[in-house]
């Protein structure tokens, strides 16, 4: 079948399954079935038996299930009650005060957990009552929340960055290094503009506290210092060379139980909630990236990607040009994907057009996560709204007019990224000098 008649039904097979709200695993797979047995030869059955069980016995995979049991660890504990009464003091003089919070508190336990709506739904289950009794504007708190809980895809150890380093066959490592100064820019911006906010609106933000005497103010940052250890532990020890991403990730689900022990915030039965809940969570993101690693195969066989490379090409779009095309495409894709399943669907199709156009895959790792953080605040399906509706019980669409500024805000750290490709180049290049 020509490749001409062939996309638009596979096309329509794809969005038609989506749209039963089939499992994304299993739209995957059937996609790829039918892809094989329009275009291809080959024995169905074998391709996907040989192809998923190699997708599945990759050594940088094994870091996922341990990142994710520490994310849901921490998230029992009392962590995010420690970094609220550790943040706050330091806050209280800022322009927006306690607001700033949200975004601090959003980039420390993203550091520790590497996913978007554990991050979320840790620092809102706390700061979002405490901000709205203080008399905060709800647009801020619930907006600077929405955008901050992104940092979870961007702030290593990332659960996505994992995700497409094993799809990509890129270094785990090297994307990890290449979020950090973006993770930190992302952050510096949200907390500048809340800034600015409140510099215009000086009467829609509450007085600050009372200064603390210094004892206070030492025994409060003395509360974020394990949350700074643990980071530094699991962190750090990837960017020293102690320990490789899965040893760096047992190393913090230990230091994330002794943290869960000591606050006396996680049981027996918490604990075993935890192994529930990471395992869930670790299937659903295997069973998705087994059905993307047979859909990559069943592609290839059609011929598609070389197509749609090849017509790129003779379109000569610039690099700019292309990444603002897929820039758009990602956002509108995002508005009916979660963005690991934005990741593992797109990436064997479009990596090798961005290759071909000279940009390096690292830089396109951190561009395609900012791109896909936007879509955890895009309705109708945006994990950040879904959670924050649980937290307020205000409407999906509501929240995302909240989040709307910060949203302009990732747009913004996504060109500057684009411009400035050094911003998420410059730390993994100093390290492998050193």
């Amino acid at each position: 079948m020509e490749i001409a008649t062939l996309a638009p039904i596979l096309l329509v097979v794809l969005f038609g399954l989506l749209a039963s709200g089939l499992w994304v695993g299993f739209v995957l797979i059937a996609v790829g079935l039918a892809a094989m047995a329009l275009a291809a030869p080959a024995p169905a059955g074998l391709v996907f038996a040989t192809k998923v069980w190699g997708s599945m016995t990759v050594w940088d995979l094994t870091a996922l299930p341990m990142f994710i049991w520490m994310g849901e660890i921490l998230f029992r504990s009392r962590l995010s009650a420690d970094m609220f009464a550790g943040l706050a003091p330091l806050t209280r003089r800022l322009p927006g005060g306690l607001l700033h919070v949200n975004v601090f508190g959003c980039a420390l336990f993203a550091a520790v957990s590497g996913s978007s709506a554990a991050t979320t739904a840790t620092v809102g289950r706390m700061t979002v009552p405490e901000l709205t009794a203080r008399g905060y504007d709800p647009r801020m708190a619930i907006g600077s929340l929405a955008g901050s809980g992104t940092f979870g895809f961007l702030i290593p150890p990332s659960i996505i960055l994992i995700v497409y380093g094993t799809a990509t066959e890129q270094s785990i490592s090297h994307l990890f290094l290449a979020g950090v100064v973006p993770g930190l820019m992302l952050a510096a911006l949200f907390s500048g503009y809340i800034i600015l906010w409140s510099l215009m609106h000086r009467d829609r933000v509450p007085q600050p506290d009372p200064a603390l005497p210094l004892r206070e103010r030492l025994r409060a940052f003395g509360l974020l210092l394990p949350t700074v250890g643990l980071i530094f532990a699991v962190i750090g020890s990837i960017y020293l060379g102690v320990a490789s991403p899965t040893e760096a990730a047992v190393i913090g689900v230990l230091g994330a139980i002794l943290l869960a022990s000591r606050g006396g915030g996680l049981g027996w039965d918490g604990f075993a909630d935890t192994l529930r809940a990471a395992t869930v969570t670790t299937c659903m993101i295997a069973f998705i990236l087994a059905g993307a690693s047979f859909l990559t195969v069943a592609m290839g066989y059609t011929g598609i990607p070389r197509a749609l490379a090849a017509w790129i090409g003779e379109m000569g779009l610039s690099p700019f040009a292309l990444l603002a095309a897929l820039t758009v495409f990602f956002i509108v894709l995002g508005m009916f994907l979660d963005g690991i399943s934005i990741v593992v669907l797109t990436v064997s199709i479009i990596l090798p057009m961005v290759q071909a156009a000279g940009i390096d895959p690292i830089w396109f790792g951190i561009f395609l996560v900012l791109v896909v953080e936007m879509s955890q605040i895009t309705p109708p399906v945006g994990f950040n709204l879904f959670v924050i509706q649980g937290l307020t019980g205000r409407s999906i669409f509501k929240i995302a007019s909240f989040a709307l500024p910060f949203f302009g805000l990732l747009v913004l750290a996504t060109a500057l990224l684009t411009v400035f490709p050094e911003i998420a180049l410059w730390l993994p290049a100093t390290m492998l000098r050193n």
